[in-house]
């Protein structure tokens, strides 16, 4: 697989993601182009949420990836692999780091990188990703509304140099991506569930209309959370539809 060498270059742009996928209706990039920005405007979160960045303090950027390799009903393994990127390329800075289903990044109990993934599916097969990522690095003063932001500098208590962070950054997410290229489906489920927030913990979580305690049992390939309660019940949960109480 060659580097991912391919980087565009923004001051400014509304939402990485929103670019690449124009960029992608007029040509084909090789695999790996990144389109990254100091500032993002409108930066997208999953649904309807926002990501808040203050400019030439972190990482924001789109990776252009063309798993054809994969099938449609594994696209999840895309998310896993992205997580796990991220999460090792942290977890050399710090411990603590995991990965809060499904796939934002944490710092103990506050959240330090999102990401959201928008694939393209051509038959069984998918065809694109769009892959964006934040990363909060330098900010320390987070004025939005999101509850527990945290950044790279207030864990470690020092600057980082964002050309640097992001060469160590895709060095991580290349290796994953390269795992899943190879099919090493077993070993990246296994990994991601031992790095996943509050794995086998008992924990307080609601649904729309129900409080309820109970542990992390398992995801299953749709990416679906599963949850065993007390009463040996296994629940499980598509994406939204079950929130940690912390």
């Amino acid at each position: 697989m060659k580097p991912w060498n391919n980087i565009i270059h923004l001051d400014s742009v509304s939402s990485t993601n929103v670019y690449a996928s124009k960029l992608l209706k007029e040509e084909k990039p090789e695999e790996g182009t990144i389109i990254i920005t100091d500032n993002q405007s409108a930066g997208k979160g999953q649904g309807v949420n926002s990501w808040e960045s203050e400019k030439g303090k972190n990482l924001l950027f789109s990776l252009i990836l063309y798993p054809d390799f994969l099938e449609a009903s594994h696209q999840f393994m895309i998310s896993k692999v992205i997580a796990l990127g991220i999460q090792k390329y942290l977890a050399f800075k710090s411990r603590h780091i995991s990965i809060k289903w499904p796939n934002d990044i944490y710092y103990t109990d506050k959240k330090i990188a999102g990401i959201l993934i928008e694939n393209t599916i051509t038959g069984s097969k998918i065809n694109q990703s769009i892959v964006g990522i934040g990363i909060n690095i330098n900010q320390t003063d987070f004025k939005g509304d999101a509850p527990n932001p945290i950044s790279l500098k207030q864990i470690i208590s020092s600057d980082s140099y964002l050309e640097d962070e992001l060469v160590e950054l895709k060095y991580h997410l290349a290796k994953y991506y390269n795992k899943l290229k190879a099919k090493h489906f077993k070993e990246i489920d296994k990994e991601y569930l031992l790095n996943l927030y509050k794995y086998k913990v008992w924990q307080d979580y609601k649904t729309k209309d129900l409080l309820f305690r109970g542990k992390i049992s398992g995801v299953t390939e749709f990416g679906h959370l599963q949850i065993l309660t007390p009463e040996d019940e296994l629940k499980e949960f598509d994406f939204k539809e079950v929130e940690f109480v912390l």
